[in-house]
């Protein structure tokens, strides 16, 4: 039986496991993303496989490029007055680096931060995505749960669910992507987990 091994990425800690683990904890993952939904969802639909979508030839190629493995850890920026969202990647240096910056389709709301459920307002702070919070089953393509709200949020009476990252385009409190830059995003999210990073 293989030993687990313990990485340190600038703080965090990410675990090596053997391949059928990683196999078995990303489909215990995926299972329990499925009971998630996007914004607004009356009724999950079933699984489409939109979830489980490779990499690209073309991001492949700027991962070889810029020295970053394909299940190195990711970071993700939102910008809201600059309606940009930043993936970055450990590289084989062992620093983020940036590798991809998508311009966000939609977000509604002004600048600030949500308050309360119903305000329609896109939230900002700082945000820890596990697999749990990755919805392979959204109405909006696909879907990542940005998990509002955090502690300080609470902390300040601030209120509201299912506050995502998602495609269609379309948003009522979320940070709406292209279905082809959702795709892509959570590709590159799912192989970070399944390279053993626990959160991003």
């Amino acid at each position: 039986m293989e030993a687990l091994g313990v990485l340190s990425v600038r703080g965090a800690q990410v675990l090596n496991r053997p391949p059928v683990l990683q196999s078995l904890l990303a489909s215990a993952a995926i299972a329990a993303a499925a009971l998630l939904a996007g914004c607004d969802t009356d009724k999950i639909p079933n699984v489409s496989g939109r979830h489980m979508q490779p990499l690209s030839e073309t991001v492949l190629a700027e991962l070889d490029t810029k020295s970053m493995a394909r299940e190195s850890p990711i970071l993700i920026r939102i910008f809201k007055e600059e309606s940009e969202l930043e993936v970055w990647k450990v590289d084989k240096s062992g620093r983020f680096a940036l590798l991809r910056t998508y311009p966000i389709c939609r977000w509604s709301g002004d600048l600030g931060p949500k308050i309360e459920e119903g305000d329609r307002q896109a939230p900002e702070g700082f945000y820890t995505v596990t697999p749990d919070l990755m919805n392979p089953n959204s109405q909006y393509h696909l879907a990542i749960n940005t998990g509002f709200p955090n502690a300080y949020d609470r902390a300040n009476g601030r209120s509201g669910a299912s506050v995502m990252i998602h495609g269609d385009c379309a948003s009522v409190g979320c940070y709406a992507m292209t279905d082809e830059q959702i795709t892509e995003i959570y590709s590159l999210a799912r192989e970070a987990f399944f390279g053993g990073q626990r959160s991003f």
